[in-house]
């Protein structure tokens, strides 16, 4: 890490774990907003599910994913919470084809995406 007379030396592969990283820990920070909003809303499951629907009916999804979050959005509140905050591969697989898009609104959005860049500057210094 770079500190006061430091600089930071970065290769590409250590810049793109970085990227990878920095975009993980975006996508957990919006699924757990994700998860705060569906436990309060579980009606949102619903909207999920049709999306995925959706998404078999148009083949615009791989069947895998289609497979995967029906499977998964047939489970408890709790499961699913689970699922989609998880840090371990299983969860960040099914983050990169999420079916609540549209569930945070874009201010809360920005305002979840900011508090990330800031964690990431702060973990920098």
């Amino acid at each position: 890490m770079a500190g006061p007379g430091r600089s930071a030396s970065y290769t590409g592969s250590n810049m793109e774990a970085i990227t990878h990283r920095v975009a993980e820990e975006r996508s957990i920070a919006l699924h757990r907003e994700v998860a705060r909003r569906i436990r309060a809303r579980p009606e949102l499951l619903e909207q999920a599910r049709n999306r995925v629907e959706g998404w078999s009916r148009e083949s615009s999804v791989s069947a895998h994913w289609v497979k995967a979050w029906s499977v998964l959005l047939s489970h408890s509140l709790d499961e699913v919470i689970g699922a989609i905050t998880d840090r371990g591969e299983a969860g960040r697989s099914l983050r990169q084809t999420s079916p609540f898009a549209g569930v945070i609104d874009s201010k809360t959005r920005w305002e979840i995406l900011r508090g990330c860049e800031r964690e990431r500057r702060a973990d920098e210094t």
